[in-house]
Formats: C-alpha cells, structure tokens, sequence
C-alpha cells in the first residue's frame, strides 16, 4: 500500500487548483488528499503544505511548515498529519472514506489497534458513512476525544466502547458544522458579554428599561427587513417583532419553521410556495437576455432538506447547549442560511435563530433582545462577505443547470456541503456584531431614553405641550442642530414666544449635546 500511496502524492508545487502558493511546497494533510483522491469538495479556509524553511508561517490562505513536520507519503501519512495539525474537516473525511478501499483503511487501523489517530479514524469512518468496518472491538486503549478541544469547538461527549473514544462532535451526521478555536474567539468568550449586559441593565430603572427594550426590539424588525431591501407595512414588522420577543421559547421542530416562514412573510403568500422548497434554489441574479441563472450561492437540493432539517433541530436540542451561546447560535442560523430551506423568508428566520439560540440559553436578559439585526445592517457589507466566504468555495462543485423556469436543478450529491463546514468567519462575526449591541447599542438606547425624558418633563414645565408635539420640536431641533428653523417658527411652532423659542433650544442642548445630566 504505501508504495502505491506514495505515487498519488505531489512533490512540491507552485499552485494548487489554480490557488497560488507563498512558495513552493508540498501539499500536505487535507490539501494532499484532495488532490491525490480527486475530492469534490469546498477546500478548508487554511491549507497546510511542507516548504523548505525551518519556519512555520501563514500566507495567502496557507500555513508552510517546516520540512521536520513532513509525513509520509501515504494515506496514513497525511490523514494523521491533518488530524494533528488541521482538526476535523468533516466533509473531506466523508469524500475522502468513499474514495479508498474499506481494506485500506482495516489494514491500516489493525495495524495500530492502540493509536488514538487510529481509533479515531476508525470511528470517523462509521460515524460519517454510517456502515462498519471489518474490524473487531477495541479491546484496551486509553479513551480518544474525537474532536481536539486545542483546535475546534466541542459539546461534551459520549463514549464509544467499540472505538474506545468520547464522541464530543458537536451535532449528528446530519448536520455537523465545526468551529475552530482561534485567538478572536476565546477573547471573545472571555470577555463574558452576557455578565456586561447583566451589569448594565442592573443600572437601568424598570420603566426605563422595559422602553428601552420595546426600542430594541422594534430596531432589530425593521433592520431585519432592511437588510432584505424591503419596507414592509409596520403591521408586519410589529408582528415580526413579537416573535423575536419570544424567541426561544418554543422548541425548533418542523412546525415551528413554518409558523415562522408564516409570519415573515404575511397573510399575502399569493406569489410564494409557502413550506419546505419542492425545487432547487439559488441567491444570485438572472442574466439579463437570456435570463440564465447567475448563482452566487446554490440552496440544498430538495431531497436533502428533510436529513438536514432533522440535523437542525438535533443540534438545537442535543448539542447547543454544550456550546458557547453565540458559537451554538452560528452554527445553527449559519447552517439554515446556506441550506435556505424556504423559497422565500430564509434570511429573516436565520437571523431570528440567533435570537432563538441566545434566548434558550439565557444569554440575554430576560425580556431583552439584542438588536443583532442592526448591527448587522451597519456592516452589511462585512455581512454579505463572510456569508460568500463559504459559498465561493462550495459553489465550484455543484453541478447544476437552468430549468424551464430559469431556475437551478444540482445535478450531483451537495449535501454534504451544507451538513458540514467550517463557520469559524460567521462565529467571530457575529460575535462582534453581538458585542456592540451589549457595549453601544443596549447603553446608547437607554442613556437616550433617558436624556428624552428630562427634556420632556424640562419642556412641560414650561408650557403644557402634548407628548406628540414634544416629540416633533425634538425631532426639528435635531435636525437643526439645536435650534428652530425658521420655517417651524413660522408654521408649527408659530405660537411660541421668541423667549420659549429659545429657552426650549438651550434645554435641548444642554440636555442632548452637553454632558451627562
């Protein structure tokens, strides 16, 4: 065998499909087997190659090691090299275990029955193809965690006494997307944002917060709309509203999705096939003439939806809660956006997931949704590139034509692509988003509210205005910069006296553009 492997293997190389390298160097772990076994498959964001300095760098999505780290040329070789070094990249593993031989993979495990990469190899294998190997149980081997908590994100584990391991995957076969540790993630869970935003709310006065909540809320609806280009009536948006308000209170099953799709888009469904899609599905734009399908991101086919929406609600139910709030809540929205479930809805129900996830798991204040949407609108080009940061590199392995209806028919098996990927960009994203809605937003709205009623009670004590007045001369005079135009002199506020005039804009400066009153 490792004769034969050796020659599948690449010598150093200067580009590898069509991706160019810092140097050059031999393709290893992941990038070796992909291309010695002709994997189909969305390459890891980070691939490993052997250079020839002794000095391990990152450049231009490669990490170069040093020639000591090189393994042999075999498929033991570069599997245990990328177990080691690149974590679990699930989907190369699954198209990887369809390409060799099942007596490949026994000789080579037999011959190292205590090896942990062996045994977890070994369960791998079973876990993803979902059929045995010719090999008789572990019989003694100190207990393997499947997934290195050192590189990726974990749940908790169950043991497998046939492999003497722990299964700590964070979801099923079904749906299995993996997130790497790095550097941003762990300040980001160290900075405990949940126990901020407990802090801060606990110096905010219960009638000032329950405002500054329905503010929030209403924030968050219309930026979910917003990010969609549309503008729908407030009816809807108020009805959107209410349901991120009890997001997480009802369990994500098969009918919770569509009472969501329902509310998203309305009682007018004339024009959308309302349910789970029956035909193919693309994010993109048509051509102009022709009309031909211009795909971005190309759905999950319609067969796959059922394995894959099962997928979800197991990890909602079952592995969520092992993991950081926010790092469970990508998983989740992230996965449903890339499979796109719906024909119509799919992006303001991926970010209401979010809600869900943090919701479930106490991360926010009871009663208290973080405006994540409108963090989100607010970059919304960092958004849009770390959704395609994933699709680019899938969307080269989908084989598809156009329909009758110039839509997009996959011709080959994706579904993979969508039950496993790395959402490591999509964690450290919405993380930040996240954050500034606990350090600017949460704080920002209240400090407002607040500031807005002793300008109100400041102007009442003067004249007996009504509340809708009060809150049209706040409007002029921030439009102004603190002080009356003379067309709302002129027209509204033709009543007040000149005196009034000016005391009201001094109040508003002093209370909007002074210091903290």
């Amino acid at each position: 065998m490792d004769a034969r492997d050796h020659h599948r293997f690449s010598d150093a190389v200067s580009v590898f499909r069509e991706m160019r390298l810092p140097e050059p160097a031999v393709p290893s772990g992941y990038a070796a087997l992909i291309e010695a076994y002709d994997l189909r498959v969305p390459h890891p964001l980070t691939m490993c190659a052997i250079g020839s300095r002794h000095k391990v760098f990152e450049a231009e999505g490669w990490r170069i090691y040093t020639p000591r780290h090189a393994p042999a040329a075999t498929l033991e070789g570069h599997l245990t090299f990328a177990l080691k070094y690149e974590g679990l990249d699930l989907a190369v593993l699954k198209r990887l275990f369809q390409a060799v031989e099942p007596s490949d993979l026994e000789a080579m495990i037999a011959a190292k029955p205590t090896s942990a990469y062996m045994r977890r190899i070994w369960f791998l294998y079973e876990w993803l193809l979902g059929r045995a190997l010719d090999l008789p149980d572990a019989k003694s081997a100190t207990y393997a965690d499947i997934v290195d908590t050192k590189m990726q994100w974990a749940g908790k584990g169950t043991t497998s006494t046939r492999h003497r391991v722990r299964n700590n995957l964070p979801g099923t076969p079904d749906f299995c997307p993996m997130v790497r540790r790095s550097d941003t993630l762990d300040q980001f869970v160290q900075m405990k944002l949940d126990a901020q935003a407990q802090a801060i709310i606990g110096k905010i006065s219960g009638s000032l917060l329950a405002r500054t909540a329905a503010f929030l809320l209403l924030k968050d609806s219309k930026s979910s709309y917003a990010i969609e280009g549309e503008a729908p009536p407030h009816d809807r948006i108020q009805r959107w509203g209410k349901a991120i308000g009890e997001a997480g209170k009802y369990p994500l099953n098969e009918t919770e999705f569509l009472r969501l799709q329902q509310i998203v888009l309305g009682k007018d469904n004339r024009f959308i096939k309302m349910g789970f899609r029956k035909d193919g599905g693309f994010v993109g734009e048509h051509e102009q003439d022709t009309r031909m399908p211009l795909p971005d991101h190309i759905s999950a086919r319609p067969n796959d939806l059922p394995d894959l929406i099962r997928g979800m609600i197991a990890f909602d139910q079952d592995h969520a809660p092992d993991l950081d709030p926010v790092i469970a809540a990508t998983i989740l929205a992230f996965g449903f956006i890339y499979i796109h479930p719906f024909e119509d809805g799919n992006g303001r129900i991926h970010r209401y997931l979010i809600h869900h996830t943090l919701s479930a798991r106490g991360f926010n204040p009871p009663g208290l949704a973080f405006p994540v949407s409108s963090a989100i609108l607010d970059r919304i080009l960092d958004y849009r590139a770390v959704l395609e940061s994933y699709s680019k590199r899938a969307l080269p392995h989908i084989d598809w034509r156009p329909t009758a209806k110039m839509n997009v028919e996959v011709l080959n098996d994706t579904g993979d692509f969508y039950r496993f990927f790395d959402a490591t960009p999509q964690a450290e994203f919405l993380f930040q988003c996240v954050e500034r809605t606990i350090t600017h937003d949460l704080p920002e709205e209240a400090d407002f509210l607040r500031r807005y009623d002793l300008f109100r009670s400041r102007i009442e004590a003067h004249v007996d205005m009504p509340a809708s007045m009060i809150d049209l001369l706040f409007n002029f005079l921030k439009q102004n910069n603190g002080q009356l135009s003379k067309r709302a002199r002129r027209a509204e506020f033709a009543m007040l006296t000149d005196v009034e005039a000016e005391d009201f804009a001094a109040i508003y400066q002093e209370v909007f553009q002074g210091d903290q009153p």
